[in-house]
């Protein structure tokens, strides 16, 4: 199944966190550039404790099936009874490539990523990471598989605590799998999905965490596409329920040749 052109169908791609973690494996178009603009979270654990996050992030394609993107997360973490604290959570530079284009075989891709040990809740070292990615269209819906690994020393509970906020916005784990289904309503330009996931933090104190997420796309004119979600860790010691809102504009520069 051929995909749409990107220029106005951008609701139909889901990057990572935008709106749920779980991604598709298609790349932004060769020449394009997507800037993800002030997309926020919001979560609140068990206790009271709130962390906000914003993670502004830009896309470009550089190659055919290709694209990069760099981010910088910042959070602002808040306890009861206790003054908030507001810093970067490192930066995070990512480089998907698309394998193949979907035919009677699912569209694969991976990636290469990783959380540089930048600013006041960034994580102590470096950590690189790989995943893969596959995509299923069906008539009714698409189907998305994630798995992820982290390269890296373990984090112990004596450094977990600022890497904590880090860990809201770009999910420092050890490893992540995880599948998420979507469906389009093309007439409305809007896209729903769902996602479940599992995944073990590099705190070696904690266990597997698993998550669940719901969320919605929605394309407001040809190059601003606009998406939110709501999601709640099932387990662990957190079980924080998360609110996520962003919009992504997708553009090119004048003098790029198509």
């Amino acid at each position: 199944m051929a995909r749409p052109a990107r220029a106005q169908t951008d609701y139909y791609n889901t990057d990572a966190g935008r709106p749920v973690l779980i991604e598709d494996a298609y790349p932004l178009e060769r020449r394009g550039f997507e800037l993800q603009v002030a997309p926020v979270r919001l979560s609140r654990a068990r206790g009271g404790a709130y962390t906000w996050g914003v993670e502004p992030e830009l896309a470009y394609g550089f190659a055919n099936r290709a694209h990069i993107e760099i981010g910088v997360p910042i959070a602002y973490a808040t306890r009861a009874g206790a003054r908030g604290a507001a810093g970067i959570s490192g930066v995070d530079l990512s480089v998907l490539y698309n394998l193949n284009a979907e035919t009677r075989i699912p569209a694969l891709a991976v990636v290469a990523e990783v959380l540089l040990p930048v600013g006041r809740f960034g994580p102590p070292r470096a950590y690189p990471s790989v995943k893969g990615i596959m995509t299923r269209t069906f008539p009714v819906a698409r189907v998305h598989l994630n798995a992820q690994y982290t390269f890296g020393q373990a984090i112990t509970s004596t450094v977990a605590g600022p890497i904590g906020a880090a860990a809201q916005n770009v999910e420092v784990s050890r490893w992540l799998a995880g599948a998420a289904i979507d469906r389009t309503l093309a007439l409305q330009s809007l896209l729903m999905t769902a996602e479940l996931y599992a995944r073990k933090p590099l705190d070696v104190s904690e266990d597997v965490e698993w998550n669940s997420g719901v969320g919605v796309r929605y394309q407001l004119t040809p190059r601003w596409a606009m998406d939110g979600g709501v999601g709640r860790n099932l387990t662990g010691p957190a079980q924080a329920w998360y609110l996520t809102a962003g919009g992504a504009y997708a553009f090119g520069l004048p003098w790029s040749a198509r």
